[in-house]
Parts: structure tokens; C-alpha cells; sequence
């Protein structure tokens, strides 16, 4: 006789639920009947599958756990070419001041290495102001709508520079929020840092997170640049490299 799937005690049914894709789950599964619709909208589910797949976080955190589930299994840096390993590729409104945006290899000429071992190459800019920017979007990026306006997860945004010994420049970051129409819903700009000529040439992190942004949120912006205080020709302005944009669970 063919078993009914009503008659499964709840806990079976959570068990054989969380054995399918969490994008099932929610566009199919949840339309099958009341039932299954509390149970994916449950949190018990989405505890089973985290645990399933090592995902942890504090107890006391009894948030949207559907939410969580999704956004760890996200995680990732939504910048690309953060490393300059394929050249100005996927950087827009690209400003090339002086003699313009170059990529150099670690440590490159009186540099340091970068703390990780990951990453082979920077940006360097020059003479006068060099910018690049990257508009991320969100929901192509699977982040969707009804997740960024009601769990507005925070974004996490992290950038690194450095000078070299014998070069004074500048550097700034500038991260906008935006909406549908491009509209700024939050905006993070770091002050304009100097590096003196005399310095170690060691990697610099700068870091921001947005959080309670409100509704609305569609896209990313990030922007950054600099230029050498020296006016020499060449590259002797700041290096930038390992560019992070994360939606954290």
C-alpha cells in the first residue's frame, strides 16, 4: 500500500523534506499544501539542513533561519577581479588619470607582500586621480527582493591599499546603496587618506558594514582610487587590491 504522505509524523516529514534543494523547498514544496507551507516557513526545517551542512551560528540568534540557510550558503565576495589577474575587466566608469591604471605583481617595487597568500597582484595608480567602480547587482546575484527589504542582511564591505616606501599618495573608498532608479539609500566615504612619502609600504585594511538600511536596496556601488602626492610619471600612487563585497548571514 502506497504511504500517505499526510499521515508521516511531522519529525519524518522535516527529515525527508530537508533532503531537497533549499530552492525547491521554497518555490515548489511550500505550494503543495498548509502543511508543508508551515513546515518550510518553519524554522525546524531550516535548523535540520543547517546542521546537515555544518552551518552554526549562536542559539540566542533564533531569527529567520530560512534566511540564514540561504545567505550562508551565498557568502561569497560579489566583486570580481578584485585581484587585477584579468587586467580592468568588469570595472566600469574607469578614470585614468596621469598615466592611467596599471596591475603590477606582489610585492612589486618597494612593496610589501600581502598578509594572504591568495592574492598575486594589485591595481597602482598614478599622477593624478585614478578611479574604478563595480555596480553590483543584487538580484542577479540571488539576493531577493522580499530577503534585502524584510531581513536587510548586513553588507559587509572591505577594501585594501598600501603605498610604497618611497612615495607619498592618496587614497579613498566611496560604497553607495542604491535602489531600482539608482536612488542613494546609504552611502559610506572613507576620508581622503594620506600616505607619506617615508613609509612601510605595509597593507592597509579599511572596512565598513551596512545594516538597517531599510527597504529597497538593489544594487551595490563600490568605487575607489587614488593618485601619487609627488606628480612623478609612472606608478607611484596607491595600490589597491583584494576588493570584498559580502551579504553576511
Amino acid at each position: 500500500a502506497c504511504l500517505r504522505m499526510e499521515s508521516l509524523p511531522e519529525a519524518v516529514l522535516i527529515r525527508i523534506l530537508a533532503s531537497l534543494p533549499a530552492v525547491d523547498l521554497v518555490l515548489v514544496c511550500r505550494l503543495v499544501c498548509c502543511q508543508w507551507k508551515n513546515l518550510v516557513d518553519g524554522a525546524a526545517l531550516w535548523i535540520l539542513k543547517c546542521q546537515q551542512e555544518g552551518l552554526t551560528r549562536a542559539e540566542s540568534d533564533t531569527e529567520n533561519w530560512q534566511s540564514f540557510y540561504f545567505l550562508s550558503k551565498k557568502r561569497k565576495n560579489l566583486i570580481k577581479n578584485p585581484c587585477g589577474e584579468e587586467d580592468l575587466e568588469h570595472w566600469g566608469e574607469v578614470e585614468n588619470g596621469g598615466d592611467g591604471w596599471k596591475i603590477e605583481e606582489l610585492p612589486g617595487d618597494f612593496g610589501k607582500e600581502f598578509p594572504s597568500e591568495e592574492v598575486h597582484k594589485y591595481f597602482v595608480t598614478s599622477y593624478e586621480w585614478c578611479r574604478k567602480a563595480q555596480v553590483i547587482d543584487l538580484r542577479a546575484e540571488g539576493y531577493w527582493e522580499e530577503l534585502m527589504d524584510t531581513t536587510q542582511p548586513k553588507i559587509m564591505v572591505r577594501d585594501w591599499y598600501a603605498g610604497r616606501r618611497d612615495a607619498g599618495c592618496l587614497y579613498e573608498l566611496c560604497v553607495k546603496l542604491l535602489s531600482d532608479n539608482e536612488d542613494v539609500l546609504a552611502e559610506y566615504k572613507s576620508e581622503t587618506v594620506t600616505i607619506p612619502q617615508e613609509n612601510d609600504a605595509s597593507w592597509t585594511e579599511i572596512s565598513h558594514t551596512f545594516s538597517n538600511y531599510g527597504p529597497g536596496v538593489r544594487f551595490v556601488r563600490f568605487e575607489h582610487g587614488g593618485q601619487d602626492t609627488l606628480f612623478w610619471k609612472g606608478w607611484y600612487g596607491v595600490r589597491v587590491t583584494n576588493s570584498s563585497v559580502t551579504v553576511e548571514p
